[in-house]
């Protein structure tokens, strides 16, 4: 299952991240205000764009097996949690990548689900011939 997920979260984090740079102004590197809005709810610029590039890749590359994938999860979680705490203390990330608003609840809800299947993720049953 942990595999599947981060597969499945890879992929939208790399969709995320080209979505992002498709939308008119997702090239822009203005944090503050935002470049543009991802579905007009979520502030996106080229930084964070890549970000979410890179944490797709990431987490396709980690599907390859479970130890892997339980890395990413657990990491990733902890990293968006972190994310979405300071998302309520600095929407900027300190001029750099915008991540107020919407994403403080995104991330809080991405971290969290990520992090809880990271910590509980049980290795696969060894299958007998």
């Amino acid at each position: 299952m942990v595999t599947r997920l981060a597969m499945a979260f890879g992929a939208v984090f790399v969709l995320v991240g080209v979505l992002g740079m498709v939308t008119a102004g997702g090239m822009g590197m203005s944090a503050e205000p935002p470049a543009a809005m991802l579905l007009g709810l979520f502030p996106v610029n080229l930084l964070h764009n890549l970000v979410h590039i890179a944490v797709g890749v990431w987490g396709i590359l980690s599907a390859k097996s479970f130890e892997l994938s339980k890395l990413f999860c657990a990491v990733s979680g902890a990293v968006y949690v972190l994310l979405a705490c300071l998302g309520l203390i600095n929407a900027s990330t300190f001029g750099l990548i915008p991540i107020g608003g919407y994403d403080v609840w995104l991330h809080a809800g991405l971290g969290l689900v990520l992090l809880g299947v990271g910590v509980t993720a049980k290795p696969p049953a060894a299958v007998t011939a």
